[in-house]
Order: structure tokens, then sequence, then C-alpha cells
């Protein structure tokens, strides 16, 4: 029965996205959903409450794949430019089907109360697996980032992902090649940048940095 029980609900998840990719989000009603997967209404509202919830579960998908493409188009690559490049030009490989929603998308998961807001609880699962992605891509690197930078790196990258995403978003040019250009120009120069952190006049500078990151993480209770 439980087996069964996951079938539906991978069913109506998959018959989702589909509809997503198709007709978009605001076309896609839960009554659609429904009728696509053979299922009752509220037999697609007993394992998700909302359109939200299944843009949760595309967010979750989305960072599945993601971590498979990065970790071949990693393969054989050493310095940390071209390790950038691969995480962020793979991240928006995968989605790229979903690119006609996605502004619809960013309305959704703005929220804080959202169960996709990226930042939120409910996303953890997707946001440590997507912040997975970044690190192997920083432990992976040759010539080494510096050591002070390695716990930190991922997530500060993580972050500048979730601005290029919102860049992408709203990128109207053909094949969205203006973000495909913003990764190759910023990738190179976020690993020279960190190249100085190794060196000792500078490190102070990056110490500041890491400091004033580290001191807004913290839960203020």
């Amino acid at each position: 029965m439980a087996a069964k029980s996951e079938q539906t609900r991978q069913l109506v998840a998959d018959v989702a996205l589909k509809l997503f990719r198709e007709i978009g989000f605001e076309k896609t009603t839960m009554r659609a959903i429904a009728q696509e997967a053979g299922v009752s209404v509220g037999n697609a509202y007993y394992y998700f409450a909302s359109k939200d919830e299944l843009v949760q579960e595309l967010y979750i998908q989305v960072q599945d794949e993601h971590a498979v493409v990065a970790a071949q188009a990693l393969e054989n690559v050493q310095d940390l430019a071209g390790r950038l490049k691969a995480v962020l030009h793979t991240g928006i490989d995968v989605m790229t089907p979903y690119h006609q929603f996605g502004s619809d998308f960013i309305a959704t998961a703005i929220r804080p109360t959202s169960p996709v807001n990226p930042f939120g609880e409910a996303s953890t699962a997707a946001r440590d697996a997507s912040l997975a992605i970044f690190r192997s891509a920083v432990e992976g690197s040759s010539p080494s980032v510096a050591k002070k930078l390695r716990d930190d790196l991922p997530e500060l990258l993580w972050l500048a992902y979730m601005g290029v995403a919102l860049f992408w978003v709203y990128d109207k040019s053909e094949g969205q090649r203006r973000t495909r250009r913003l990764i190759d120009g910023a990738a190179p120069l976020v690993a020279r940048g960190l190249s100085l952190a190794k060196i000792p006049g500078v490190s102070k500078v990056f110490d500041d940095v890491l400091g004033l990151v580290r001191s807004v993480k913290e839960d203020p209770k």
C-alpha cells in the first residue's frame, strides 16, 4: 500500500511538472493535474496541498538533476574558474525547460512564509543538495582555495548562484545568452579574487568579510 501511495504521489508530481513546462504555471490547476494523472482532485490535494508544494517538488528534482550533470561536468576540470563555470552552466541547463514560468516561481518563492522560499525551512533538503554541489566544486579545485575560505565559500557561491538565477529568470535574450556571458565573465573574476586571500596584506580584508558574513548568519535570539 505504501509503495502504491508513493507511486501515485510521484505520478501527480510528474504530471504537474509536465504541465508546468507545456502550458505554464498560471494555467496549470490542481484540477487539470488530477485529470491528466487520472486521479480525483481530492487525491491530488491529499499529496500536495497546493501548487506551491508542487513547485517545491520541482525545486528538489532540479537539484537532484543538477547534482548529476554537475558531477559529470566537473570531471577532469581542476581550476576553480572552470569548476565554477561548470556548476553554474549546468544549473542553468537543468532549469531551462522551466524558463517560461520562472517569474511565476519567483513571485511564489519571494514570500517569507512560502513553502518554496529557497531560504525557508521547507527548502532545507533542496538547499543542502545545492550547497553540496558548490562544496564539491570548491574542495576539488587545484590549486586549492585558501583554508580560511573553504567552510564559508560554498554558501557564498550558492547565494551568488541565487542572483544568477534571478538574472536568468528575466533574461529575454535568445537562449538566455546574456546569462551565459555573465557566468563566463564572472567565474574567472571570482577565482582571481579568491586567490588574493593567500597574500598576507590582503588576507585581513577577507577576514573582515568573513566576520561580517558570520555575524549576520547568527541567530539573534
